[in-house]
């Protein structure tokens, strides 16, 4: 049974178990635009690099190793350890390690190289883990996340949906996220109360054709301008200049005075953000 404190669900089902390694390793092998196939194969045999989190029992692990050149298997509860250290024993190409995602440093135990991501993520921290893989987002080639459902919909929303808020346009910033395939309770030990998905974070994503400058300072923008969806963006600004010299930032960047932050894409942001900078 696994510990409730962690919030795990184990992956039972092999039948699922093997659709998402197909899915993930499929994925990372297809060419990305703008690459082309003969590079994407070569890169695929110089030895990739994966790490896990929350490596488990070590049976997704396994088959990542089938085609990864390497994987570092990473997991938090120390009463896994010992059969996670022996699912791999015989996996040259496979490394455990005990840890955090959120306190380990992932560039050095990369040792620089450019990186993939799988992971099976507890739901009440799947947010702080996303924000952590893409702050390393020079070396992260992608991430394979299970998630919560509702987690999903969130980080692939475009702007005028439900759902579409920061978490979406943080991740959008990064990263290209796809959701894959919905996963049904019934496929983990404990079976969560709700459904998941494998959702696929590929970069880059906006960011490189964005091209912003303090992007630490574009995220806090982001924050403030997400912090009361009901509000218009006017009214947020107010935090930071007068009403009238917002009006005047908004209609220098064609924004209605009255558009709320949920019917904005990025390039709008980037734009707004920019005539803030140039105003200060």
């Amino acid at each position: 049974m696994a510990p409730r404190r962690l919030g795990q669900h184990f992956l039972a089902s092999a039948a699922w178990r093997e659709r998402i390694a197909r899915a993930v390793l499929g994925a990372a092998a297809a060419p990305q635009a703008g690459v082309n196939a003969a590079a994407a194969e070569g890169a695929a045999h110089r030895g990739d690099l994966w790490i896990e989190i929350g490596a488990g029992h070590g049976e997704m692990t396994s088959l990542l190793a089938r085609h990864a050149g390497r994987v570092m298997a990473i997991e938090l509860d120390d009463k896994l350890l010992p059969r996670l250290r022996q699912q791999t024993a015989a996996l040259s190409n496979v490394k455990v390690m005990a840890g955090d995602i959120l306190a380990l440093d992932l560039a050095a135990l990369a040792d620089e190289e450019r990186f993939r991501v799988y992971g099976n993520l507890p739901y009440y921290i799947t947010s702080p883990i996303v924000h952590r893989l893409l702050e390393h987002a020079e070396r992260l080639e992608a991430a394979f996340l299970v998630v919560q459902l509702e987690v999903a919909a969130r980080m692939t929303a475009r702007p005028r949906r439900r759902d579409y808020g920061y978490f979406s346009a943080f991740t959008q910033f990064y990263s290209k996220p796809e959701m894959l395939f919905r996963i049904p309770p019934g496929a983990f030990r404990p079976p969560p109360k709700v459904s998941s998905a494998l959702v696929a974070l590929r970069l880059p994503g906006e960011r490189v054709r964005l091209g912003v400058g303090d992007e630490a300072g574009f995220m806090r923008f982001l924050k403030m301008s997400f912090a009361q969806k009901r509000k218009t963006l006017r009214n947020n600004l107010r935090s930071v200049m007068a009403e009238e010299r917002a009006t005047a930032v908004l209609r220098e960047c064609g924004i209605a005075a009255n558009t709320r932050a949920e019917e904005m894409g990025l390039a709008q942001f980037a734009r707004l953000y920019a005539a803030i900078e140039r105003a200060y």
